[in-house]
């Protein structure tokens, strides 16, 4: 068990939240509520489940968050193609979000590759 706040994935997810957060705040996806909040829940989700996995350290429990996490990625990367689609956030605003998403899932994956192999309990 260690200091989620030290993981590099766990950094970077907590700034994917925040710039949605700013994103979405800032952009007409103000006045979708809807889309507007599962994109800032599934944000948020992602850190969250990564540093809730993180206190059960190499077992079974902790896999499963990061699982999580990367699902709330997939989440996230949909809501934002359909935002973009639907014209309610910038082909530039949609990038951001889907850059470090894209880069979150991936070091996700490394993660849940690692602890799958050093199971503990």
């Amino acid at each position: 068990m260690g200091n989620f706040t030290d993981l590099k994935v766990w950094q970077i997810a907590k700034q994917l939240a925040v710039e949605t957060y700013k994103i979405v705040g800032s952009s007409a996806l103000v006045r979708d509520y809807g889309l507007k909040d599962q994109m800032q829940r599934a944000a948020v989700s992602i850190a969250s489940n990564i540093a809730e996995g993180e206190e059960f350290g190499h077992s079974k429990k902790a896999v499963f968050f990061f699982h999580t996490a990367r699902g709330s990625v997939a989440e996230l990367i949909t809501q934002t193609i359909i935002a973009y689609e639907a014209g309610l956030i910038t082909i530039e605003q949609s990038e951001v979000i889907q850059q470090k998403a894209h880069a979150i899932s991936m070091m996700l994956r490394n993660l849940i590759a690692y602890r799958s192999k050093n199971i503990q309990g």
